[in-house]
Order: structure tokens, then C-alpha cells, then sequence
């Protein structure tokens, strides 16, 4: 028992003209979740609710639901209506023909409706109702940040990582039952005060905060360690699928959607400063990357061509002795690659350095292109190499 519905939408044609005294949504910014409900009175506009007993209404009292919003009724703490369907009801808590619970069409009505059976008020609600609109829209400019670095294992790098984060999420409110019983505090709930999950002085947006960054080590590691993705530096320009990762962290970490009705739709990370090694790490693929396969062979033959002008122009062994060098890599290759009885070939003039990380990984990658290793010897080799 409670509304009654008198049109669906917008407020529009003949009630245009015969609501002028209703209850609506107060000019809130738009990261508010929710808030008390106001009274817009002829030539009134809308005002906002500066008296904890603005938002009561009383049977005959006419609500505007506008698109996006959903409408709670409570009376001594308990829930006694719900709706989420855009329209204008009114109250009447004596009529048999109105009802209690609106969920109108989406997400809403299935996910709800559980929670609804478990938490409304038994009986028939009294004349007199908190009214509190809560927003079903996405709720942005939620932000995290780390002080020091977190750390997590990288399966692309093959060891782990640690870097400095900071960045913002967009928060959803998905069972609005859930999210005032089991998450607003009771002050939200008995005067006009709004709640913000941006708001710095409101405890229970900053332990979401807390939350969010005690699992970013955990999303990170899901994120880079999903066979889908290829390496930890698509993390930035991949908001949706950090924020998957970031969702079921929080999911596993916390329970929001669970016990709080809450989830996170998309994630914006600002910056990421990579820790010393990690970015020594990324350093050294980046150029073992730049010089391996067809580029590197173009690299080679560059070299190559240039150490025969210099000699040719100089007469000298400067030259002579590069292209003697940058032979010599092709040539240990070639020599590996000789049929069993073939005239050995000369030994390259020179070898790569011992301790040189670019030229172990080129040789290895050339030798992989070359059908003399097998993928999980170059990855061995490159993980040995990169984590020594």
C-alpha cells in the first residue's frame, strides 16, 4: 500500500498544469547518491531541503520520479515503498488500489526484488513518510591514489612490479534496498543531509576510498595476468577492462555488490610511475622488442652497409671491423643453421657482450625466427635475462 501511479515519463500535457504542488529531486551535484525530497510549489521552482521535515509526505502528497532517480519511503527506520519507474504518484497509504513497489523496467526490477521482500516494512504504512530520492545514474569523480608503491607479480615481465597510481572510477548504485540498509549511516536518513560519495568528511565514502586502494595491488594482477592481455602497459588506455578487474577485486576483497548494492562501471588512471626496476625492466624489452624479427634483420643489414661505405671511403679497419661485427651475429646463426658434412663457415670477428641483456635477447629472438629454438627456450631466456 502506498502509490499510486498517475502517468508514466515526464511531467507534461494537463499535469503541467494541475501539478504545481509536488515533490521532486532538489538541484544536487552529480556525484550526490542520495537525498532528502523536495517540495516545488507554484512559481517555486526548486528549492533545497534546508529542514529535516521538507521531505515528509502525507497521504495525498504528489511525487515526481524524474528519469534516472528512484524514490524511497521510510517510516521508523524501515523501508515502506520503492520506485524507480519515471512518473507522478501519489501517496495514499489507505487505498487498496495503490501499491508499494514500482521497479519499472532494466536492471532494476530482478535485482531488487529480493531485497525488497527481505527488507520492507510488514503491515500498512502510516499517512505520513521520509521521502529520499537515491541516483541509478552512474556517480563519477570517485578517486584513488597511492602514497607508496604497490607491488604485484607481471606475467608478461615474468617477475614482479611496483608502481605509483592515482587515477578516478565511476560508482554505480545497482540495489538501492541493499545500499541504504546495509551502507548509509542513520544520520543521511533522518534529516536533510546529502550523501556524497565525494564529500571528504563523509566516513563511509572514505572507507570506499580505503577499500579501492587496498585492491589495486589484487587488479592489477588480475589485469596483467589474464591471457587475453599482452603486457602491463595497456593498463592506462584500457579504462573498461581495468575497471572489470578493479570491480571483481573490490568483489572479492569486500563484497560491494553483495552486501552493499554498489559496483564500479569504468575506471580513468591518471598516471602510473613505475618503480626503478620495473622501469629499467620495460626499458630493456622495449629495446629487445625495437631489434628483434624483421626490424631487427633491417637493423642488421643497415649496420652492415654502413661499416662497407666506411671502409670503402676510409680505407681503414673501423669499418671493416663493424661490418665484421654485425656479420658475426648472422653468422653464428648461419653456422647453427649448416647441414651435417657442410665446410664450416669463419667464425664471427667478434661476439655480443657477455653481459649485454639487447644482444642476448636479439640473438635469442633471431634464432627464434630462425626455427633453431623453440618458443618456451626464448621466453626462458628472456625471463632469465630480464630478472637477473
Amino acid at each position: 500500500m502506498g502509490f499510486i501511479q498517475a502517468f508514466t515519463g515526464a511531467v507534461g500535457g494537463m499535469f503541467a498544469d494541475q501539478w504545481i504542488d509536488f515533490f521532486t529531486v532538489p538541484n544536487v551535484q552529480p556525484t550526490a547518491a542520495l537525498f532528502p525530497a523536495v517540495k516545488q510549489e507554484t512559481n517555486a521552482g526548486r528549492g533545497s531541503n534546508t529542514k529535516g521535515s521538507e521531505h515528509i509526505i502525507t497521504n495525498g502528497s504528489k511525487i515526481v520520479v524524474p528519469e534516472g532517480y528512484g524514490l524511497i519511503t521510510m517510516q521508523d527506520g524501515e523501508i515502506t515503498g520503492f520506485v524507480a519507474e519515471a512518473g507522478g504518484y501519489t501517496w495514499q497509504s489507505d487505498d487498496v488500489n495503490s501499491q508499494s513497489f514500482f521497479a519499472g523496467n532494466g536492471f532494476l526490477s530482478p535485482v531488487i526484488k529480493q531485497s525488497w521482500e527481505r527488507f520492507k516494512r510488514g503491515g500498512i504504512p502510516g499517512s505520513q513518510q521520509a521521502a529520499f530520492y537515491v541516483s541509478l545514474k552512474e556517480l563519477p569523480n570517485n578517486r584513488f591514489g597511492t602514497q607508496s608503491e604497490i607491488y604485484w607479480d607481471d606475467a608478461w615481465l615474468g617477475t614482479q612490479v611496483g608502481a605509483l597510481t592515482r587515477g578516478s572510477y565511476t560508482l554505480r548504485i545497482v540495489d538501492p534496498i541493499l545500499f541504504i540498509k546495509n551502507f548509509v549511516p542513520a544520520t543521511y536518513l533522518t534529516g536533510a543531509q546529502v550523501f556524497d560519495f565525494t564529500d571528504m568528511n563523509n566516513d563511509a565514502a572514505t572507507q570506499l576510498f580505503n577499500e579501492v586502494v587496498s585492491a589495486l595491488a589484487p587488479a592489477f594482477s588480475k589485469y596483467t595476468n589474464d591471457p587475453s592481455r599482452t603486457r602491463i602497459t595497456q593498463i592506462q588506455s584500457d579504462s573498461l577492462g581495468f575497471a572489470k578487474s578493479l570491480a571483481e577485486a573490490v568483489e572479492e576483497g569486500y563484497s560491494w555488490r553483495a552486501n552493499r548494492g554498489l559496483e564500479i562501471v569504468s575506471t580513468a588512471i591518471v598516471s602510473i610511475e613505475y618503480d626503478a626496476d620495473t622501469t629499467e625492466l620495460l626499458s630493456k624489452v622495449k629495446r629487445a622488442d625495437a631489434l628483434s624479427g624483421a626490424r631487427g634483420n633491417s637493423n642488421l643489414q643497415a649496420s652492415v652497409a654502413q661499416g662497407i661505405e666506411s671502409a670503402g671511403a676510409e680505407g681503414g679497419g673501423a669499418g671493416i671491423l663493424g661490418v665484421g661485427m654485425a656479420a658475426g651475429s648472422l653468422g653464428g646463426l648461419a653456422g647453427l643453421q649448416q647441414p651435417v658434412g657442410a665446410a664450416p663457415t669463419a667464425p664471427a670477428a667478434a661476439a655480443p657482450a657477455a653481459d649485454d641483456p639487447v644482444a642476448k635477447l636479439t640473438q635469442a629472438k633471431q634464432m627464434l625466427d630462425a626455427g633453431l629454438i623453440t618458443q618456451e627456450d626464448y621466453d626462458a631466456l628472456k625471463a632469465k635475462v630480464l630478472g637477473g
